[in-house]
């Protein structure tokens, strides 16, 4: 049991694959009624689904022994339904990928660091006006995440099924909470831009040009007319 925990530790789930698996670990199910329950449960916001990607994911999945074949089904004239099952080496790659990634922090690359590392690319005024459009989205993703929780209350599901909620709520509040300080201080001028420091940095590079010219400072001046009058 070890080897195959150190085996499947070192393997990482796509997050496609961790909610296949997480699926059949409730019950085996065939790749449609895979991905209507996905669909039902909003599962959406943790992966891209499409059904093509997720009978690929399955059929990795069943290649790379994770998952079996429990039973094929055959009603009428329909297409056989395959019914797949999850494997012990199956639960256990889920389980490690879940405590991987609850435990350590990974390495992400998000599209808003990048634009705001950049922004100063942009005139001032340009990215208020796109900050305002950011904070308006933003506050209805929380209204809708709100409202999502709300829905789950009223269906008496358990709130260990929404942690995620919870966490995606704080985190989008902080961010909506951080970038509005920063539409402020944008707007008022608070926060230097990139055209105020061009212009400070010439001013320096011309100022120490001047001097470096020979013109004399205050105090050498002082000095030069001390020995004239000599």
């Amino acid at each position: 049991m070890a080897g195959r925990q150190s085996r499947s530790a070192r393997v990482e789930l796509t997050p496609l694959a961790v909610l296949v698996l997480g699926l059949v670990s409730e019950r085996p199910m065939h790749p449609y009624e895979m991905f209507q329950t996905l669909v039902e449960r909003r599962e959406d916001r943790f992966a891209k689904l499409r059904p093509g990607s997720l009978y690929h994911t399955v059929d990795r999945l069943h290649d790379r022994k994770l998952l079996l074949v429990s039973e094929i089904q055959r009603e009428g004239n329909r297409p056989e339904r395959t019914v797949y099952a999850i494997t012990d080496d199956g639960k256990a790659m889920l389980r490690d990928n879940i405590a991987t990634m609850l435990s350590t922090p990974a390495e992400e690359y998000p599209a808003l660091y990048l634009a705001l590392a950049e922004a100063h690319t942009l005139g001032r005024g340009e990215v208020v006006d796109l900050l305002d459009q950011r904070l308006h989205a933003m506050q209805i993703r929380l209204e809708g995440i709100d409202a999502e929780v709300s829905r789950a209350g009223a269906r008496d599901i358990p709130e260990m099924f929404m942690l995620d909620a919870g966490c995606r709520r704080v985190a989008l509040a902080a961010q909506i909470a951080w970038i509005l300080q920063l539409r402020d201080r944008l707007a008022t001028g608070q926060l230097m831009w990139l055209d105020e420091w061009h212009r400070r940095a010439n001013n320096e590079h011309h100022d120490d040009s001047h001097h470096a010219d020979g013109a004399p400072t205050p105090g050498r001046a002082h000095q030069h007319g001390t020995r004239s009058d000599r």
